[in-house]
């Protein structure tokens, strides 16, 4: 049953943790520009629990842990870098990180720890069933939020995308099918195992005992092909045999017979030549959302990790939204869904965009003339070409670069314009060739600050995939590496607004600062006839000041 958590919580005389320490170790705990105060001020409270409400039933069961602390959870380790094992013993032990998380008790419960997992699968397992992504709605509401408080403007964006590996091993192709079939056969049960004959049964067990790795070293290229061979009229029996019900890896097992063999007359089955796989066949039965890229001599198995965030000059900028796709994808499917994104956060359209020549085609160009946004790109891929094309009131006209002639062209079929060289040779332009020599010029036009705003995304591409291990998430799926993504960008904003804070709220003298909190209990504790002995006791006066006046506090910096 859903219930949401209280965001004010009353402190424990006895066991509140501001009470219990003294001097400088206090003021730092209360400090309202402190890591821990600023996540649970700009992130934790920022939660929507109720965008999570779908994940539980209305009627039935008893009522959730607190969904703001576990997603904050998931936060904290995806900043810090830590493992599920080090999440959970900083929460329970650092005092910083549970005050980060609203436990200002030292009695308060920290959620188990198969609350915590069940709850991201549940999470995942509605992503599945709807293709509603709850951590990126989690992720919208927050940084929408530090955006009106911290009057982001956003009128200017820009985006880069970034080759990230799966958690998986390279593999060959004799491999994969191998350990495809050793995953499909343990996983059977006993029942469905009588379906098999004796024969099968045997061939399959020798696929169990010796790994792939090792049936590859000890072979000569013609014993694999021959392995692979015998291996595909198996695999079509075992297609044919069994479904979804019997395996959970029965879809990769589809997967691989359909990419690597194919059906020859009625019964004959045939290897596919390895010039006909292609990039976005299965690369590990462990991972089958990810594909392969061979980019500028990059080789990944994995995914492309594109934030969008604004570059407003002199201001706070933020992350706005994340794109995590397989790495076979063109950067110019990211250009239009992170402007929506950034819409989302900021309730409006950005007027300008600044991307590399990877995100220029002709689809985001009419987005963002349809939608009045200036396109800055810093190039376009490719050489240009040896014609110089310009449109003129008496039409196209071509300039060859190489002889320097300059013909005018001919309107030809199909919106095409066409030219006959000096050598008998007829050349034929597009429109979208046309509109790309257009945007080189305009590109070589460009500002010098213009043309370079992009390149500081690259510090916030560096940040996101700080913790990485060669390039390589902990993690394996496109869901999983989303949420990692999310909650990596969630951190980023968040550093990105202390550091925002530190230079609009500079910390003043430190007499100055203590004078100022006298001369306000003094009314405070007049008003309200509060035990005049705290004013013996400056530390007590100190903590007290900055947990009933960090907001207002925040608030006069912000503003």
């Amino acid at each position: 049953m859903f219930k949401s958590s209280k965001k004010v919580k009353q402190h424990n005389l006895f066991s509140s943790t501001s009470s219990l320490l003294t001097g400088s170790s206090a003021k730092i705990f209360v400090d309202s520009t402190a890591w821990h105060n600023m996540f649970y001020q700009n992130v934790l409270l920022n939660i929507k629990e109720e965008i999570f409400k779908d994940l539980f039933n209305d009627k039935m069961g008893a009522p959730n842990a607190s969904i703001r602390i576990l997603i904050g959870m998931m936060a904290l380790k995806e900043g810090f870098g830590w493992s599920d094992s080090e999440l959970f013993e900083n929460c329970r032990f650092n005092l910083l990180v549970r005050a980060s998380l609203g436990l200002i008790n030292m009695d308060e419960e920290l959620p188990a720890l198969s609350t915590y997992y069940l709850l991201r699968a549940r999470m995942h397992k509605y992503t599945l069933a709807t293709n509603i992504d709850l951590m990126e709605k989690a992720f919208q509401a927050i940084t929408s939020k530090q955006a009106f408080d911290f009057q982001v403007k956003g009128k200017s964006i820009r985006m880069d995308s970034k080759l990230i590996g799966s958690n998986i091993a390279w593999s060959s192709r004799y491999e994969i099918i191998h350990q495809v079939l050793s995953l499909f056969y343990e996983s059977l049960g006993d029942v469905s195992r009588l379906r098999l004959t004796a024969n099968d049964k045997s061939l399959l067990d020798t696929f169990t005992k010796e790994t792939g790795n090792k049936v590859v070293y000890r072979s000569s290229g013609t014993e694999i092909l021959s392995k692979l061979e015998v291996t595909g009229v198996l695999f079509y029996k075992l297609v044919n045999l069994f479904d979804d019900r019997d395996s959970k890896h029965y879809g990769a097992l589809k997967q691989i017979f359909e990419q690597h063999y194919f059906l020859e007359g009625i019964d004959k089955i045939v290897l596919r030549p390895k010039e006909e796989l292609k990039a976005d066949g299965v690369q590990s039965p462990h991972d089958t959302d990810c594909t392969y890229r061979n980019k500028d001599g990059q080789k990944v198995k994995g995914y492309s990790v594109n934030p969008t965030e604004t570059c407003d000059d002199n201001s706070l900028n933020l992350i706005t939204g994340v794109q995590v796709e397989p790495d076979n994808t063109p950067d110019t499917k990211f250009l239009c869904p992170g402007i929506e994104q950034t819409k989302e956060v900021l309730g409006h359209m950005p007027e300008s965009i600044h991307t590399d020549g990877a995100y220029h085609s002709v689809e985001g160009t009419e987005f963002c003339e349809k939608e009045n946004i200036n396109l800055y790109l810093n190039g376009i891929q490719g050489k240009p070409g040896q014609y110089d094309l310009e449109m003129t009131p008496n039409g196209l006209q071509v300039t060859d670069s190489e002889t320097g002639e300059i013909i005018l062209a001919k309107l030809a079929k199909n919106n095409k314009y066409s030219i006959k060289t000096s050598k008998g040779i007829i050349r034929y332009f597009t429109l979208e060739s046309i509109a790309t020599c257009q945007k080189r010029k305009e590109i070589a036009n460009l500002p010098y600050e213009l043309r370079n705003k992009r390149n500081n995304v690259e510090a916030t591409i560096f940040q996101l995939s700080f913790h990485t291990r060669n390039n390589k998430t902990r993690y394996r799926g496109i869901l999983k590496t989303k949420t990692w993504a999310t909650l990596r960008c969630l951190w980023i904003n968040l550093v990105r607004i202390m550091n925002h804070m530190e230079k609009i709220c500079p910390k003043t003298n430190k007499s100055d600062n203590n004078r100022s909190k006298n001369r306000f209990f003094s009314k405070i504790l007049i008003q309200n006839k509060i035990f005049t002995t705290f004013f013996n006791n400056y530390s007590k006066i100190d903590i007290l000041f900055e947990f009933i006046s960090s907001k207002i506090i925040l608030k006069k910096c912000t503003y």
